[in-house]
């Protein structure tokens, strides 16, 4: 299958159950959402609870008990049925519920692939200390330059590059501790990415920071708890950014 993007969360794998959800683009606006998985789980529309569970039975899933068996194909079908509903509502138009239900569908799997003895995910404890940072931006060098100045000022930095791939990483991490979000980007633009921040109660309370060539006065994005914290115009002055982040967070400023 084709990935839309260099992003990796265009493409989000689950290991142990050996399925991979990519986002697709075809025929000009129309999005599809692909489930890719190994040659003995064929994935058909509405098939792949029922082909998955198969497997299961008959696999990794035959020393549990039919309770637990039971539990999964539930679970299965629930991720699956939320992928369908939000194709159809991205093709709708409907951006921001899309959004939400692919988040919840992508979690889904993730309890799934927990559930088949997926490893630990890398530790972070030595980390900790450092305040997490998902930085979303289109542009390559721009991120990696910036990101590479937020991890040498104490940060650790996860980046995205458009407002889509961040909504997906929200979905599967846990919430940063700050965003610092661009406005000007392919598929899922700032001010979407924003309103479906604000509008998950799960989120709400993230700080977020925009950092784009935008003027504030320029754009729809409210400043304040139902929009951004704070608004940084480009070029921007990087220890300037770095301060301020310190500084709402609660941290000593250098």
């Amino acid at each position: 299958m084709l990935v839309l993007s260099r992003g990796l969360e265009d493409k989000v794998v689950f290991p142990n159950l050996g399925i991979t959800v990519e986002i697709l683009r075809i025929n000009g606006n129309r999005v599809r959402i692909g489930v890719d998985a190994p040659e003995d789980v064929r994935i058909l529309r509405h098939e792949l609870a029922d082909t998955y569970s198969e497997q299961l039975s008959a696999g990794a899933a035959s020393a549990r008990s039919g309770s637990e068996s039971h539990r999964l194909r539930n679970q299965l079908n629930v991720a699956h049925v939320a992928l369908g509903l939000a194709e159809k509502q991205l093709n709708a138009g409907l951006q921001d519920k899309a959004l939400e239900t692919l988040r919840r569908a992508v979690k889904q799997f993730d309890v799934l692939d927990s559930s088949m003895d997926q490893p630990a995910r890398p530790d972070r404890s030595s980390n900790k200390d450092r305040p997490r940072t998902l930085l979303v931006e289109d542009d390559e060098n721009e991120s990696e330059l910036l990101a590479g100045y937020l991890r040498m000022s104490g940060f650790e930095v996860d980046t995205a590059t458009d407002g889509l791939q961040a909504m997906l990483y929200l979905g599967r991490h846990d919430c940063p501790d700050l965003v610092l979000l661009d406005m000007n980007m392919p598929r899922m633009d700032g001010m979407s990415a924003i309103r479906s921040i604000r509008g998950n109660a799960d989120l709400q309370t993230m700080r977020v920071f925009a950092v784009t060539g935008v003027a504030a006065e320029e754009s729809q994005v409210e400043l304040g708890p139902n929009g951004v914290d704070r608004w940084f115009r480009k070029p921007i002055k990087p220890q300037v950014l770095v301060d301020s982040m310190r500084e709402i967070l609660g941290l000593v400023v250098a």
